[in-house]
């Protein structure tokens, strides 16, 4: 019995001490921790987000070139709605009686109880006269919001544009939610994370009629945002712009890099567009109308072109036979005025011969590289063409041809460096020849590079042998660095001894006595190396492209120029690129002549 009368009393303290800690602990959530009477106070009480400010944008001289702008969302609480005037509400939103009706019975079938939005991206002229009357439109408050803000009409394709966030990025994310505005395209995706900032909230109190009475507990629980860090980018306003105006009424691109950095210094793509017209109320109707448009302005020709390199691909075979002892510098060919194998003919321009390799590119010969070219793949040392194919195709990739180049832009593409598989499906493994693929030696062919990797390929030649990963943003303010991706250098697989030739050639092509293919891109006071290609198009006109650099010693920028269906590579992009290199190495243009010459020259509405 002792035993028993003392698990009793025992059992009986064990009860009573869990009791109370229990007691103690509602006494603390009910009494104490006003966060719960926050909870259970929810229906008096108004959250209203604080969407912070995104990022700033400069160009790399600290011009601002993006800011921000405030709008105004106008949001409803159908179970705070009663009797209004619905007219004036009408008149001064500037909406029509179907849209409210319409609005209103999407808000009470998403919820009678949450407010949602009922008209996004009012003015702040619209805001400040409703503000007045706000108290006669019981269930409506406004909520403040920011939108993007062009300093200048350029770079559209560079910046991108902010959008309202979809279901699949809001599934994927979830510290979005329906409403919020994320980067879609450009700078404004890339740097989302960097850009957007945090967002803070606001706990009001609200009467019976929805009307704000005040901040709940004196701001207690008010969270404020924190603003998205500003970007540096590594444009240079002045040139992009003048960029785009060199290439309006054109289809093409523009892309020059600084070698020394790998920093992107002008990114045209044409047709282009107002970055301003994807902002505010007006932006869906105007992307539908850019989204139709057959000049298809969105797309961004700079990295998700693919064209055959043509000509300027030249200076890369010339590189691959000097490394591998193909040719020497010395060697000579004779030209007759074409490459004739069997019923194979392949046409050369008139010019002197024989010629050695710093000549054959000066002149832009097409016997020269397409012989060189299938001397590369028969050469004895390899065994078989297939492996004398992949010595050349590893060297291509090392200047980072046929892959994306892992720049900071979204969407970028690949190009193609085509891979022995693809012949072999094409003719059978181990069946065909250098002769079936001699079209590689030219640019032609298979092969296909976006303009910023000819770009990126020109700036790895200028630098004798390698290259920083081009990107766009040079610094974030108040942020992490930049990708240590974009300060390292990658080599290629040639050696440097061999780039001078090459170099030597691509100055002949711009300034050599006998007359190269790209005179017109001469300039007196800076040595211009560069090379012209005039790319076949098999859907019309062939397209005119040009790779450069400049100065020969010491290179400031590295540049290439595609415009479509416009024919001879020396004709306009030559000039195109040797105008970008004068404004920005001098600040001004002052060959007016060629200036004009290019500006009035229209290849889309002729």
């Amino acid at each position: 019995m002792e035993l028993y009368s003392e698990r009793k009393y025992i059992i009986g303290a064990v009860i009573i001490i869990t009791a109370l800690v229990f007691l103690a602990k509602l006494f603390s959530l009910q009494i104490m921790d006003p966060s719960y009477k926050l909870s259970a106070s929810s229906n008096a009480l108004r959250h209203v987000t604080q969407y912070p400010s995104r990022g700033l944008i400069y160009d790399r001289n600290m011009e601002l070139i993006v800011s921000n702008k405030p709008s105004y969302d106008i949001m409803v609480t159908p179970n705070q709605l009663s009797d209004f005037d619905t007219t004036e509400f009408c008149n001064i939103l500037d909406i029509s009686r179907e849209y409210l009706e319409k609005k209103l019975a999407e808000a009470k079938d998403y919820s009678r109880f949450r407010s949602s939005a009922f008209l996004k991206q009012v003015s702040a002229e619209t805001y400040a006269v409703l503000q007045e009357k706000l108290y006669k439109f019981p269930g409506f408050y406004v909520q403040p919001r920011t939108l993007r803000n062009y300093h200048r009409d350029i770079a559209a394709h560079v910046l991108g544009y902010v959008g309202e966030i979809d279901e699949r990025s809001l599934n994927n994310d979830n510290e979005y939610s329906m409403g919020d505005y994320i980067g879609v395209t450009g700078i404004e995706r890339s740097y989302e994370k960097e850009l957007k900032g945090e967002k803070g909230v606001n706990v009001l109190m609200v009467d019976v009629h929805g009307q704000t009475k005040g901040p709940y507990q004196e701001g207690r629980y008010d969270v404020s945002p924190t603003v998205g860090s500003d970007l540096v980018t590594t444009i240079d306003a002045n040139l992009q712009e003048y960029g785009e105006k060199l290439m309006e009424n054109k289809t093409g691109s523009i892309v020059a890099i600084e070698p020394a950095t790998g920093e992107i210094l002008s990114m045209v793509s044409t047709p282009t567009y107002d970055p301003s017209l994807l902002v505010g109320r007006e932006r869906s109707a105007n992307y539908r109308k850019l989204d139709t448009d057959t000049l298809n302005p969105l797309f961004n020709r700079a990295i998700m072109a693919n064209y055959p390199p043509g000509s300027a691909f030249k200076i890369m075979n010339g590189l691959v036979g000097l490394h591998e002892n193909i040719v020497s510098p010395d060697n000579q060919l004779y030209c007759p005025g074409s490459y004739t194998v069997g019923s194979l003919t392949i046409r050369c321009r008139h010019h002197k011969s024989p010629v050695n390799i710093v000549e054959a590119i000066q002149y832009s010969c097409n016997t020269y590289f397409s012989d060189l070219y299938r001397k590369i793949l028969d050469h004895p040392q390899y065994g078989s063409v297939t492996n004398g194919f992949n010595v050349w195709r590893d060297h291509v990739t090392s200047f980072g041809l046929g892959d994306r180049l892992n720049s900071d832009f979204p969407n970028e593409q690949r190009g193609d460096v085509p891979e022995t598989s693809y012949f072999d499906r094409f003719y059978g493994e181990n069946r065909w020849r250098s002769l079936q693929v001699v079209s590689l030696g030219v640019g032609q062919g298979e092969l296909s590079a976006t303009p910023l990797q000819m770009a990126n390929m020109t700036a790895a030649i200028a630098n004798r042998g390698y290259y920083y990963t081009p990107h766009i943003v040079k610094e974030i303010k108040n942020g992490d660095s930049i990708s240590e991706d974009f300060t390292s250098k990658n080599h290629t697989t040639i050696d440097s001894t061999w780039f001078e030739y090459i170099i030597e050639g691509m100055e002949g092509v711009v300034n050599g006595p006998e007359g190269g293919t790209g005179r017109m891109a001469e300039m007196q006071s800076i040595t211009i190396c560069g090379k012209t290609g005039t790319v076949q198009n098999p859907h019309g006109e062939n397209h005119s492209v040009f790779v450069a650099f400049a100065p020969k010693e010491d290179p400031r920028i590295a540049i290439t120029v595609y415009v479509e269906n416009a024919g001879y590579g020396a004709t306009w992009a030559a000039p195109i690129a040797s105008l970008m290199i004068e404004k920005y190495m001098t600040g001004e243009v002052n060959r007016h002549w060629l200036e004009n010459h290019i500006l009035n020259a229209d290849f889309i509405n002729q």
